[in-house]
């Protein structure tokens, strides 16, 4: 017998708004979210809201037929700012409106814009502005919550959905044009890492990611250090443990060139922060490390090649759900206790599983 959908005539739903206003790898990992809409409703325009520091992310792909800007520290601050933004929604008449994120500003931002069928989860600061609330599974992947809001269109899962990113011919050229720059050809082997985090407790030691770039040096192995250009304070003490020095691109370039660096290593390795998703959506193998986190969020890199390394049973994890700027118990065990070696054995077990030994190529 089929199940019949909780909104009736889907087929005439012809405007979609869907709004994800968090982070940046929240914002990632809400993709798959976008390509099941373009797959239930093929017919229909799909609009996505998200702020101006995922623009980048979002403006390549071929699922969004309209990308809106939402500059919520910005112009679009404040009540008045919300309450201009909501009109000029309003006016593109949607009909049905998706919100992953659990915020309240998100969920009444969807309320103001008058759309009849609002999708949310029943754990959302906001969900008493949704009409067909879904529930939020704390033991679930990010990316397999996102996709159960689409319950009321019929959706049943149908397997793993990893998240997309889609470079451009500039973004592939500018890396081309680093690489050869930094004397790293197409079939080089190298690995990235990751080193940063705006959370300090998230980041593992500097000078540990310095002794794990030297021993792939000893290896054999040339390594990439890839982030933000806020993370450059965290180089002298990462150059100060290796003896040869390694290429770094932090700030140099966006995040899909940086997705596209990623894509063209072996392996990358990552804190749990936004470039353990860049990995993961250019179907590279990640390892990430876990430190005041822990991957029961929802947040740690699923796919089949990926792995992950922490500090099991420590009594004080997690001490936050995001992140903090101190140990609360001032010794940080669940970081300075995962020592460098441990990660080099994990990621050499990686590079030496079957498929995973060469580079991919352009």
């Amino acid at each position: 017998m089929r199940k019949r959908n909780i909104i009736p005539e889907l087929g005439s739903i012809k405007k979609v708004l869907i709004l994800q206003t968090a982070f940046i790898g929240d914002v990632i990992l809400a993709t798959p979210l976008i390509r099941m809409v373009s797959r239930l409703l093929p017919d229909a325009e799909i609009h996505f809201v998200t702020i101006p520091a995922s623009q980048n992310v979002m403006e390549t792909s071929p699922h969004i037929t309209k990308l809106w800007i939402f500059d919520k520290r910005g112009k679009n601050g404040g009540v008045r700012g919300l309450l201009a933004f909501s009109r000029l929604l309003r006016n593109e008449k949607f009909q049905l409106a998706i919100v992953p994120h659990r915020s309240i500003r998100s969920a009444l931002l969807v309320r103001l814009t008058g759309i009849v069928y609002r999708i949310g989860f029943d754990r959302s600061a906001g969900s008493f502005f949704f009409n067909l609330p879904v529930e939020y599974d704390f033991h679930r992947h990010e990316i397999d919550r996102n996709l159960n809001l689409l319950r009321p269109l019929g959706y049943s899962e149908s397997g793993f959905e990893p998240p997309d990113m889609v470079a451009n011919e500039e973004d592939k050229r500018k890396i081309r044009d680093w690489m050869t720059e930094n004397n790293i050809g197409d079939s080089e082997n190298y690995v990235a890492v990751a080193p940063g985090s705006v959370w300090p407790t998230k980041r593992w030691p500097a000078s540990y990611w310095g002794k794990l770039i030297d021993m792939f040096q000893q290896s054999g192995l040339k390594t990439v250090i890839i982030g933000a250009g806020q993370d450059r304070f965290l180089l002298p003490e990462i150059h100060d443990e290796i003896r040869i020095k390694a290429p770094e691109a932090l700030g140099r370039f966006t995040l899909r060139q940086s997705a596209e660096l990623i894509r063209r290593s072996r392996l990358l390795i990552s804190n749990d922060s936004a470039p353990t998703h860049l990995g993961v959506a250019v179907r590279r193998p990640v390892l990430t490390i876990f430190g005041s986190t822990v991957p029961d969020f929802g947040f740690y890199p699923p796919g089949p090649h990926d792995r992950i390394a922490q500090y099991e049973g420590l009594y004080c994890r997690p001490c936050t759900n995001h992140g903090k700027f101190k140990c609360p118990l001032k010794h940080f065990k669940c970081m300075n206790d995962l020592l460098p070696e441990k990660i080099f054995k994990i990621a050499m077990e990686m590079l030496d599983e079957s498929g995973q030994n060469q580079p991919r190529k352009s």
